[in-house]
């Protein structure tokens, strides 16, 4: 058994804008300098990529991506300068909130192997 923690922020509508999913999408969005080529390697749709820097940005009311248009010399994307200090803030953010859960469920995990040491497969106790 070990533990899993989902981390999301949500904005004034209770709407999910910024996960694991979107630090994923920026990451790949920096490695390819394409949102096309970002989604593609994760398996999700160019419109749900979009869709989900358009939900970024406007929850936080910043720019978070410079998509480029038109022929080819101009396609792509790239993070402004916020959006490299925000995605990097949010990935401090997401590994101190895990290593801070560690500890509650190192001790959950001993109190419930020594539970589960009292009792039986039917659940009575020893």
């Amino acid at each position: 058994m070990d533990l899993k923690t989902k981390i999301y922020l949500v904005n004034q509508e209770n709407e999910k804008f910024m996960g694991i999913g979107v630090v994923w999408l920026l990451e790949e969005v920096k490695k390819h300098s394409s949102l096309r080529a970002a989604a593609n390697e994760l398996g999700i749709s160019y419109s749900k990529a979009y869709s989900m820097m358009n939900v970024l940005e406007n929850s936080l009311g910043k720019v978070i991506l410079v998509r480029r248009r038109g022929g080819y010399d101009r396609q792509g994307a790239y993070l402004t300068e916020f959006g490299e200090q925000f995605l990097e803030a949010y990935k401090a953010f997401h590994k101190e909130i895990k290593e801070i859960t560690r500890n509650p469920y190192e001790k959950f995990n001993k109190d419930l192997n020594s539970l589960l040491d009292c009792y039986d497969k039917e659940g009575n106790k020893l």
